[in-house]
């Protein structure tokens, strides 16, 4: 899961970036209210976190604007106030969650792992995942298929997550880029084609039915087989 986490101090910004990623969330950083607005306008993040009280554009107006450009990911908003006004105003805004500062890290990511799967993000270390006749064990990073199994690398876990997450539907690899490496990454389509050819000889490894294929020009899908 990769989210977006827009939060002015720095210090605490980059406190949550360890925490999210010691529990296999991918956070993304951003300072102020412009560059939240920015990447979020993308449309590539599972879940949003916006600090209410940042600069040059406050979470509240972040929110409003996301929405009536048609960004549907779910928003958590924070906030170190604690006033019933605030509330009412980010959730009238379109907000899905609320918490006040200072926050349970715990509570924290219970809430974000609530709001991912509302949003169909992959969960990690809650679920097996299962298409055709493979299971992607998201706690162990395994792919098996029969009695056969194998361990994935990160890449490959988190591109064959996506690929079955979305099987059936083309992957771009823009999408596959922007959601594996970030929004500001200098990936090149040749990284996505390096890890893909991985994959698809693991595939051959288990001796899966399932198949990844190219759509030319377009990206790649995952077919049962």
């Amino acid at each position: 899961m990769r989210i977006l986490l827009a939060e002015d101090e720095k210090m605490l910004a980059d406190a949550l970036v360890k925490i999210f990623s010691s529990n296999r969330i991918t956070a993304d950083p951003v300072h102020n209210g412009i560059d939240a607005l920015d990447n979020a306008l993308t449309g590539i993040y599972d879940v949003i976190i916006l600090d209410i009280m940042m600069p040059q554009m406050d979470g509240i107006e972040v929110l409003r604007r996301l929405r009536a450009e048609g960004i549907c990911s779910p928003v958590l908003l924070l906030t170190a106030k604690d006033e019933i006004s605030d509330r009412v105003r980010g959730l009238d805004s379109g907000a899905d969650d609320y918490l006040t500062k200072p926050f349970a890290t715990d509570e924290l990511l219970a809430r974000v792992r609530a709001l991912g799967r509302r949003s169909g993000a992959a969960i990690v270390n809650t679920d097996i995942i299962s298409c055709g006749d493979i299971s992607l064990d998201t706690s162990a990073y395994e792919l098996s298929c029969g009695k056969n199994s194998l361990k994935l690398g990160l890449k490959e876990f988190s591109i064959m997550e996506l690929l079955m997450k979305n099987s059936r539907h083309i992957l771009s690899k823009e999408t596959l880029i922007t959601k594996i490496w970030g929004y500001d990454s200098e990936a090149e389509y040749n990284n996505v084609e390096v890890y893909i050819s991985f994959l698809r000889k693991k595939l051959g490894f288990l001796k899966s039915k399932c198949v990844i294929r190219t759509v030319r020009g377009v990206g790649y899908t995952l077919e049962e087989g």
